[in-house]
């Protein structure tokens, strides 16, 4: 302790299970604004994973899925992931095969691209599928 106080700076305790005890003799201060400045380095560089969501129904026409495939290529170019959810409504829920077959459609149409994160899932009136990039 005289030491760190003879030259002015600080006794930081560094392993404090160890036998015996580790100390440094260093600019605490300093030594923190180091530590953020790493955090924020490390902050920087990091990607979140984005998940965009398509949403249809099982009567989609080609055209407006053309379209939103379209959208689903440009999202999988930026890193995201897609959720492509098929929304069923009233009596549309007795024929899920529909849903499935769009499903798959969309899994075929953009395999050059993406993979299926998983299965077709069924979860109430929706079905859906995440595609994520090769």
């Amino acid at each position: 302790m005289e030491l760190a106080q003879e030259a002015g700076l600080d006794l930081v305790e560094v392993a404090p299970n160890a036998k015996p005890p580790v100390c440094k003799i260093l600019d605490f201060g300093k030594y923190l604004y180091e530590q953020s400045k790493k955090d924020k380095l490390n902050k920087k560089k990091q990607h979140t994973v984005v998940v965009k969501e398509i949403r249809m129904r099982p009567k989609t026409d080609e055209h407006d899925l053309a379209y939103k495939l379209k959208h689903a290529r440009s999202f999988l170019e930026q890193k995201n992931k897609v959720k492509f959810t098929v929304q069923f409504r009233g009596r549309e829920l007795a024929y899920k095969q529909f849903g499935v077959n769009l499903l798959e459609r969309v899994i075929e149409s953009l395999e050059d691209v993406a993979k299926p994160e998983g299965d077709i899932k069924s979860e109430g009136r929706n079905m859906s599928v995440i595609m994520t990039q090769k």
